[in-house]
């Protein structure tokens, strides 16, 4: 499907085409300039070449896997790769990559800031956003004009207000977990307007009165993962009613964001917008306050913790994740992903008994 995108774009746009590592980045940009995005995440399923060995083995299945598929001649049909500064691992790909895994295609970088927000860290923001801007336009070899840049992020704040919509009316939305996150992360790969389209196509199956069955869950973790697991949680009776995932709901910007006279003021506010998350080494007390919101709207009655293997963001927080659970009442399974291609009989027992655990203690909170 995505080579097909590809090359979709290249002969009806004539666009390049950028792979992506995960997770947060200025979209904008890309569309503004023509150029698609190819989100690199793993991908999921057995490393696709020998040159995984050049990563350790203590390393998060996401790079491993990104160093198989890019070093390995995977990915060979797109035009370079970004690396945002997601997590010290993904950082060291950006090196690794070029000097070990010989990719001699263009690598840019996006480093955004870590802690506690300032002025300076706006600031910061603002000047890697204008200097990956100036990066991307001689490589798009296509100069980034105010229009189409404001015309990007209309597009992209429209994406936005929609998956916040459809993500908060879960309950309402007549889908399966299955279905409705396997068109949220098409645009991981489609061309944005393709993407709206058929985000728009699921939005005509909200229904006015709740039509969800079962257990409702929160989930928190980095990228939905084998996705047979949402198929596993509607079938074991329950079904995700708050999203935390790295990959959807923690970089789905709510609300208006005010216009400015310059785009790059608004990418820069764009920043600061996004939900709070792991990779961002915020204090905790930021993404609690992000978290009873989840709760106090969905009336959750478990959280599932889907964390990947080995990702040291998201294990940072996970003592907190579960004093917060404790002190709400909330039931709390913790499950760790490989990026295998499905899920083990062991974690679909586990999954099954949460579930029904969940049922009965009555969502606590």
């Amino acid at each position: 499907m995505r080579h097909a995108v590809l090359a979709e774009h290249k002969q009806r746009r004539a666009g390049k085409v950028l792979a992506v590592l995960p997770i947060r980045y200025p979209k904008e940009l890309l569309t503004a300039l023509n150029i698609l995005a190819l989100e690199v995440w793993g991908p999921p399923g057995a490393p696709q070449s020998a040159e995984v060995g050049r990563i350790q083995t203590y390393v998060c299945p996401v790079v491993r896997n990104a160093m198989a598929f890019l070093a390995g001649g995977k990915a060979d049909a797109v035009d370079g790769v970004l690396f945002p500064h997601t997590c010290d691992s993904i950082q060291g790909l950006a090196t690794v990559l070029p000097d070990l895994g010989k990719f001699a295609k263009p690598v840019f970088h996006f480093i955004h800031p870590k802690g506690e927000r300032r002025e300076s860290t706006r600031r910061y923001v603002k000047r890697e956003v204008q200097s990956l801007a100036e990066s991307l336009s001689a490589f798009a070899e296509t100069p980034l004009t105010e229009e189409a840049l404001r015309e990007a992020i209309s597009l992209h704040r429209q994406i936005d207000r929609l998956k916040h919509t459809l993500l908060e009316r879960r309950a309402y939305l007549d889908v399966t977990d299955g279905e409705f996150y396997r068109v949220l992360r098409r645009g991981e790969f489609l061309w944005q307007e393709d993407h709206l389209k058929e985000l728009q196509q699921v939005e005509s199956k909200l229904r006015e009165e709740p039509v969800q069955q079962g257990v409702p869950l929160m989930v928190c973790g980095i990228v939905p993962e084998p996705m047979g697991f949402l198929s596993a949680l509607n079938e074991g009776g329950a079904y995700v009613v708050a999203d935390d995932y790295a990959a959807v709901g923690r970089r789905v910007i709510p609300g208006e964001i005010p216009d400015s006279a310059d785009p790059m003021d608004v990418l820069t506010e764009l920043y600061f917008r996004q939900p709070p998350c792991s990779t961002q080494a915020l204090l905790f007390s930021v993404r609690r306050r992000h978290l009873d919101t989840l709760l106090s709207r969905s009336k959750a009655q478990g959280l599932v913790v889907h964390g990947v293997t080995f990702c040291e963001p998201e294990l940072f927080d996970l003592p907190h994740l579960r004093a917060w659970a404790e002190a709400k009442g909330l039931p709390m399974l913790t499950m760790n992903s490989e990026l295998e291609a499905e899920l083990s009989g062991q974690s679909l027992t586990r999954l099954e008994a949460f579930v029904e655990m969940a049922a009965q203690k009555g969502g606590l909170q």
